[in-house]
């Protein structure tokens, strides 16, 4: 039977179930986020063993009329990979036999006393200022904002968080938390690390990475470059400073300057990955690299630029991998004016052409 196009009916139906699970993929995301607001994954961590539904609902203060919505969110939270079932019996008789719950790698990275949580990072990434943009996508593109974020808001994303401090704490938490990956990193690239005196963490928020760094590297002098009100009264150490500033402007001398994000691999003297040269225009990349080679050569010697950014590599990467760059890179053009893209053309003509 031809319906459309020539497609049989379960074509048709495989087709239509493709369509359904891109258009209810947001429940996914908002399940995952109310699974962390409820504490979900700490309570079946604290209780030690398999936890049973009735055992689950008791512990979350959860109204008894409301336990089989629980198991309609567990349900779809196990589907999606994020806790596992098990069986458990009731007694040592072993005369009954009930499902339990049991937590996933996914889980563990979202249980909120662990140094690598990611927790905090979902729940800003799900916050409705970052959400609400999307609704406006459609609108912005026959517009004249820059994003959608502006459209939605009516400014950028830097200046309502410098004016909404609840969300702006969500935020930087929820980089902080991010950039703590960087642990590992650094114990697996030291050498790259190594024989450098100074570093310049620049739009290094609250210190994350640049801590971990001074902390694995005590003989280097580490400064945290931030907007004034991200650093505001946070404390320097021995090691550490943190010094406000417009990354634009200028960047403080020292022997390498990183623009991270979170690393996986590194490349000679560059490292590909994302955070800082993701949010802007191709110009304003520019701009941020010619104040870079200015900060490395202000004292006659050459220095580092380590960039640390996510790079699109379709022919090379797994589906799955793909598909969060991909993601990440539509959630840029929403959010900021930057873009993922491969590294050639993620440096550009600013480093390959030489355009620094």
């Amino acid at each position: 039977m031809d319906l459309i196009h020539g497609e049989g009916v379960n074509e048709l139906f495989q087709v239509q179930c493709h369509l359904y699970k891109q258009v209810f993929s947001y429940i996914d995301s908002m399940s995952l986020k109310c699974a962390i607001q409820l504490a979900i994954p700490d309570t079946i961590h604290n209780h030690g063993q398999p936890i049973t539904l009735q055992e689950l609902v008791s512990k979350l203060n959860i109204h008894p009329k409301k336990t089989s919505c629980v198991h309609r969110l567990m349900r779809l939270l196990v589907h999606s990979g994020f806790f596992a079932k098990t069986i458990v019996h009731e007694n040592q008789e072993k005369e009954k036999e009930e499902e339990a719950y049991t937590l996933t790698p996914s889980s563990r990275l979202i249980l909120k006393d662990n140094v690598t949580s990611l927790s905090p990072f979902v729940l800003a990434m799900l916050d409705p200022a970052l959400v609400s943009p999307w609704q406006f996508l459609g609108d912005w593109f026959p517009g004249s904002e820059l994003t959608p974020f502006e459209k939605a808001h009516g400014k950028g994303v830097l200046d309502y968080c410098n004016q909404n401090p609840e969300y702006n704490n969500i935020f930087n938490e929820g980089m902080a938390s991010d950039s703590r990956l960087m642990n590992l990193v650094v114990k697996d690239y030291k050498p790259i690390f190594e024989g450098l005196g100074s570093l310049v963490d620049v739009g290094g928020g609250t210190g994350t990475v640049a801590r971990i760094i001074s902390e694995a590297f005590p003989h280097m002098k580490c400064t945290v470059l931030d907007l004034p009100h991200v650093v505001a009264n946070l404390p320097d150490s021995k090691n550490l400073k943190f010094v406000g500033g417009d990354m634009f402007q200028y960047i403080p001398p020292a022997d390498v300057i990183l623009l991270k994000y979170e690393a996986l691999k590194f490349d000679s003297y560059i490292t590909v990955w994302q955070w800082i040269l993701h949010d802007w225009s191709d110009e304003e990349c520019v701009n941020i690299l010619k104040n870079c080679k200015e900060a490395i050569t202000s004292r006659g010697k050459e220095g580092k630029v380590i960039i640390i950014d996510v790079v699109v590599n379709q022919e090379k990467d797994k589906h799955d991998v793909t598909t969060t760059k991909l993601l990440f890179d539509a959630l840029m053009m929403v959010v900021l004016t930057g873009q993922r893209e491969n590294k050639k053309e993620m440096l550009g003509e600013a480093v390959l052409g030489g355009r620094l």
